[in-house]
């Protein structure tokens, strides 16, 4: 047996650990988020010192998660924070009271207005693509949303 011989034992099991590091690189594009089996995206973060987590809220779109969690990481840790989109936080005056309940609620805020807006560009180019198709196309309805009371009865 020969020097060389011994390394080679240890250069399939580092090849899968990139393997494995690549596909979660895939199934999961932001920190913070990972995604249900049923498709929607969580957010959660760890208190500081503590067992606990603070959950952030579940959204269609890994980008809101991602924002949610941007949101709590950012008012958790300060500006130092490893953020998913460092561009996009803005420091507000309004948190004072730096609670899991309070950061929950500035994240759930963020996520929620981030994902409306995802979603609302998504249902808007494809309705601009459905125009040109006559066919009529059912989608499910948004239970998150209040019924819309345009009249079509």
């Amino acid at each position: 047996m020969e020097l060389g011989d011994c390394c080679l034992t240890s250069s399939p099991a580092s090849g899968e650990k990139r393997k494995l590091h690549r596909t979660q690189q895939k199934e999961k594009p932001f920190r913070g988020i990972r995604m249900r089996k049923w498709g929607k995206w969580v957010a959660e973060i760890r208190e500081p010192n503590k067992r606990s987590r603070i959950w952030l809220g579940s959204y269609t779109t890994p980008v809101a998660a991602a924002r949610a969690y941007d949101t709590a990481v950012f008012y958790l840790r300060g500006p130092s924070a490893r953020l998913n989109f460092p561009d996009l936080i803005f420091q507000e005056d309004e948190l004072r009271d730096i609670s899991a309940a309070s950061i929950r609620k500035k994240a759930t805020e963020v996520g929620a207005k981030v994902d409306a807006l995802q979603t609302s560009l998504h249902h808007a180019s494809a309705s601009s693509s459905e125009s040109s198709n006559p066919t009529r196309v059912f989608r499910k309805p948004d239970l998150n949303k209040y019924p819309d009371s345009s009249g079509e009865d």
